[in-house]
């Protein structure tokens, strides 16, 4: 399933299913081996289905806010559902059907609900509204999960994310916003980053 040994989920969010594809083969090109594909992409599932399958990279859906969806994201192909909130229902119908579940979460409340409904990974959202330390107070009631930074998350503050025990970090736009012609170094860098911050 998710591969969280580089720490690192590509997310590609685009105006068209071309430029996803272009963003999401660079991605690729450049190491990361997770890939979250947002329903915000016109014809998201279209672009789901070119990549799922692709040898050593796993191909999620994000953006997830119903449960009908969860039901298309696996018909396209894909192994991991990501929302930017909490839905017992859409969390349930993700494990039902067989797939990997990450939603987001953001209070204590929130993060009982996901673990009681099956969740397999927590995503903090957005990341640096709550901070790292917010993150360090919701381990210590609820220990032993995987938790996910999104949303926000710099090079700069990795090193505080990792100090606070995520498993792994969602980003977007620090990799993607410049284009495909940037994304290899921006991928580059952020895996420096997390390589120092580990040592």
């Amino acid at each position: 399933m998710i591969d969280y040994s580089e720490k690192i989920i590509g997310i590609v969010r685009a105006t068209s299913a071309k430029e996803a594809s272009e963003l999401a083969q660079a991605l690729i090109d450049a190491g990361v081996k997770n890939l979250e594909l947002t329903m915000t992409i016109p014809d998201s599932l279209s672009v789901v289905e070119k990549f799922a399958g692709t040898s050593g990279v796993v191909v999620g859906l994000g953006t997830v806010l119903n449960v009908a969806d969860v039901a298309r994201a696996k018909n396209a192909g894909a192994q991991f559902i990501v929302a930017p909130s909490m839905s017992v229902e859409v969390v349930r119908e993700t494990k039902r059907l067989g797939l990997y579940s990450m939603p987001g979460v953001a209070t204590a409340t929130e993060v009982a609900e996901a673990i009681a409904s099956g969740a397999d990974a927590l995503k903090l959202f957005p990341a640096s509204t709550y901070g790292a330390s917010h993150l360090k107070s919701l381990r210590d009631p609820f220990p032993g999960n995987i938790w996910v930074a999104t949303g926000g998350v710099t090079i700069d503050s990795v090193g505080e994310w990792i100090k606070a025990g995520v498993s792994a970090f969602g980003i977007g736009g620090p990799l993607t916003s410049g284009g495909t012609t940037e994304v290899a170094e921006r991928v580059k860098a952020f895996k420096e980053a997390i390589t120092q911050a580990t040592l």
